[in-house]
């Protein structure tokens, strides 16, 4: 059962049982046979079928929580029962917000000198997919904000505070000052990360709290996209200090301290709530916990 329950999962996930039987590696038959068999085991209709998917059924939405419970549990026993034979191995599936990027290196660096065994895969996603992706069981832990918006049952350890400050290139006026308020920057041409994105919102609400309405002449995911047009000149961006700093060795920039309010915003791990967690989950926020307290 199972298999037939990921496979439940993957079609909730992809709502689609074309894109969902592609992600599996099986044909679409093989899919709407495995989701038939386990209606009839279970004795309830789960997905609402037409010419094509239709959504889940209240029954099926129902079985998608205790799926994800099972499915997950039966994968963090083969972890604890392979760690018992082999050591701690595997690979460890980390979505991380674009800002946390350059920060996410303090404890995969620390974590692989521990553990040599253990691989990575780092995925640069929004505040909002990564809660998706942990809730789905397609990554490990996460890389986020823990106090500006709501996390649902998550594990946290906080990792550093975000401060933010006004980056710019060194030759703009603002680069001689000591400091800038949230208030001063409404006429400035800014490039901003995308309204998706947590950082982005945070921003926005430091700026209409000053009365600034800013509409971004550059809107990215990408803070290398941020940092290209700032190099540039004449462009300005807003950035956590962390995210900047990997940019200031060596390039003309300059960052200059937002105040007015000087806001903080905690940034850390997020974890399934679920116990026991694999192995490689709980080294990995023991040596989150200890980075924390350093």
């Amino acid at each position: 059962m199972i298999d037939k329950l990921e496979m439940f999962i993957a079609l909730a996930q992809a709502q689609h049982f074309g894109r969902a039987a592609a992600a599996l590696g099986v044909t679409q038959p093989t899919l709407s046979a495995a989701i038939k068999q386990l209606e009839g085991e279970l004795g309830v209709m789960l997905v609402l079928r037409a010419s094509r998917y239709g959504g889940l059924t209240p029954e099926g939405a129902r079985v998608l929580d205790w799926a994800r419970q099972i499915v997950g549990d039966a994968r963090t026993m083969k972890e604890e029962l392979r760690t018992a034979r082999r050591g701690l191995s595997g690979n460890l599936r980390l979505a991380v917000i674009p800002t946390a990027l350059s920060a996410i290196t303090r404890l995969t660096t620390g974590f692989a000198i521990a553990h040599p065994n253990v691989r990575f895969s780092v995925l640069s996603t929004t505040s909002i997919e990564i809660l998706k992706l942990l809730e789905d069981l397609q990554i490990d832990a996460g890389i986020s904000y823990l106090d500006n918006e709501p996390l649902g049952r998550v594990v946290t350890v906080p990792l550093y505070t975000e401060r933010y400050v006004l980056v710019v290139h060194a030759d703009a006026p603002q680069a001689g000052l000591p400091e800038v308020r949230w208030a001063d920057l409404g006429d400035l041409p800014l490039c901003l990360l995308t309204p998706d994105m947590q950082n982005r919102r945070i921003i926005g609400g430091h700026l209409a709290e000053a009365g600034v309405s800013v509409v971004p002449r550059v809107e990215t995911n990408s803070t290398i996209v941020l940092i290209s047009h700032v190099l540039r000149g004449g462009w300005a961006t807003i950035l956590p200090r962390r995210a900047a700093e990997i940019f200031l060795t060596d390039a003309p920039l300059v960052a200059v301290p937002i105040i007015e309010p000087d806001a903080r915003h905690a940034v850390g791990l997020i974890a399934p709530y679920r116990e026991p967690h694999t192995p490689v989950l709980a080294a990995l926020l023991a040596e989150a916990r200890r980075m924390a307290e350093v």
